[in-house]
């Protein structure tokens, strides 16, 4: 009788460590989740960055726009890869800016969104990382 209560004890016993170690790892993993990632530093983000030379196409609105990018990507890998795929990133950004009219590019909210469309995009393309962020370095529309 005393082995029997003494087993019932331990196997509870061991049965609420089991499920206080699962808790605590469930809230470690939750918390770490939520904590902000560091910003990169400026010469992190250069050494991940590609520029794209100017760029001169005509717009859905038959003016014209001279442009160009700097692309921030996530590693040195996709940096690589960004470079290679320099010529696939020129017609992504033809491509989009030939749907374009010129008022579309007017004032802030109209560069976001042009620097969203093409880093999605882009994104499609990549196999090795991501584009994190597109600016705009340049840009005249006539």
């Amino acid at each position: 009788m005393k082995n029997n209560v003494f087993t019932i004890i331990m196997v509870l016993v061991v049965a609420i460590l089991l499920v206080g170690g699962i808790a605590l790892a469930v809230v470690y993993t939750m918390n770490n989740n939520n904590i902000p990632k560091k910003n990169p530093s400026i010469d992190e983000v250069l050494e991940a960055s590609v520029d794209i030379e100017e760029i001169t196409t005509n717009l859905a609105s038959n003016d014209f726009i001279r442009i160009s990018f700097k692309i921030q990507t996530d590693n040195k890998k996709a940096k690589k890869e960004l470079e290679k795929r320099d010529f696939q990133v020129k017609n992504a950004i033809i491509e989009e800016l030939s749907e374009m009219k010129s008022e579309e590019l007017d004032g802030r909210s109209g560069k976001h969104k042009l620097e969203d469309t093409i880093k999605t995009r882009i994104n499609e393309l990549m196999e090795n990382g991501e584009i994190v962020k597109v600016y705009i370095t340049s840009h005249i529309v006539q």
